[in-house]
Protein backbone atom coordinates (compact mmCIF):
# COMPACT_ATOMS: atom_id res chain seq x y z
CA UNK A 1 0.00 0.00 0.00
CA UNK A 2 1.24 3.51 -0.67
CA UNK A 3 0.20 6.68 0.72
CA UNK A 4 0.44 10.04 -1.56
CA UNK A 5 -1.51 13.73 -0.87
CA UNK A 6 -3.38 14.74 -3.83
CA UNK A 7 -4.95 18.41 -4.03
CA UNK A 8 -8.68 18.62 -5.83
CA UNK A 9 -8.73 21.18 -7.99
CA UNK A 10 -12.33 20.55 -9.59
CA UNK A 11 -14.89 19.73 -7.75
CA UNK A 12 -16.01 16.97 -9.82
CA UNK A 13 -13.33 14.86 -9.21
CA UNK A 14 -13.67 14.97 -5.02
CA UNK A 15 -16.92 12.81 -6.72
CA UNK A 16 -15.03 10.32 -8.38
CA UNK A 17 -13.26 10.06 -5.00
CA UNK A 18 -15.50 9.41 -2.77
CA UNK A 19 -17.45 6.88 -5.48
CA UNK A 20 -13.93 4.98 -5.17
CA UNK A 21 -14.28 5.30 -1.64
CA UNK A 22 -17.60 4.01 -1.59
CA UNK A 23 -16.71 1.14 -3.90
CA UNK A 24 -13.69 0.12 -0.95
CA UNK A 25 -10.92 0.92 -3.72
CA UNK A 26 -9.29 3.58 -2.02
CA UNK A 27 -9.44 4.93 1.81
CA UNK A 28 -9.43 8.96 2.43
CA UNK A 29 -8.38 10.19 5.45
CA UNK A 30 -7.37 13.45 6.77
CA UNK A 31 -3.81 14.45 6.83
CA UNK A 32 -2.06 14.04 10.02
CA UNK A 33 -0.97 17.06 11.90
CA UNK A 34 2.74 17.51 11.91
CA UNK A 35 4.57 17.80 15.21
CA UNK A 36 6.29 20.99 14.23
CA UNK A 37 2.69 22.59 13.32
CA UNK A 38 1.64 20.97 16.69
CA UNK A 39 4.47 22.49 18.17
CA UNK A 40 3.82 25.97 16.84
CA UNK A 41 0.23 26.13 17.77
CA UNK A 42 1.05 25.03 21.31
CA UNK A 43 3.53 28.56 21.62
CA UNK A 44 1.57 30.85 19.72
CA UNK A 45 -1.27 29.97 22.41
CA UNK A 46 0.67 30.11 24.74
CA UNK A 47 2.69 33.39 23.75
CA UNK A 48 1.98 37.38 24.61
CA UNK A 49 2.27 38.40 21.40
CA UNK A 50 3.33 37.25 17.81
CA UNK A 51 6.29 38.78 16.21
CA UNK A 52 5.52 40.62 12.86
CA UNK A 53 7.67 39.43 9.42
CA UNK A 54 9.54 42.59 10.07
CA UNK A 55 11.14 41.15 13.55
CA UNK A 56 11.18 37.84 12.14
CA UNK A 57 12.99 39.03 8.88
CA UNK A 58 15.64 41.14 11.57
CA UNK A 59 16.51 38.34 13.53
CA UNK A 60 17.06 36.13 10.61
CA UNK A 61 19.32 38.95 9.03
CA UNK A 62 21.42 39.27 12.39
CA UNK A 63 21.75 35.04 12.29
CA UNK A 64 22.97 35.37 8.86
CA UNK A 65 25.53 37.84 9.37
CA UNK A 66 26.92 36.12 12.71
CA UNK A 67 27.13 33.10 10.08
CA UNK A 68 28.52 34.01 7.14
CA UNK A 69 30.31 37.66 7.91
CA UNK A 70 29.18 40.71 6.99
CA UNK A 71 29.46 41.64 3.28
Amino acid sequence: MSTIRIEILNPNALKLIEGMQDLKLIKVSDEPESKLKAYLKKMRRNAVSVPTIDEITEIVEEVRSERHGKK
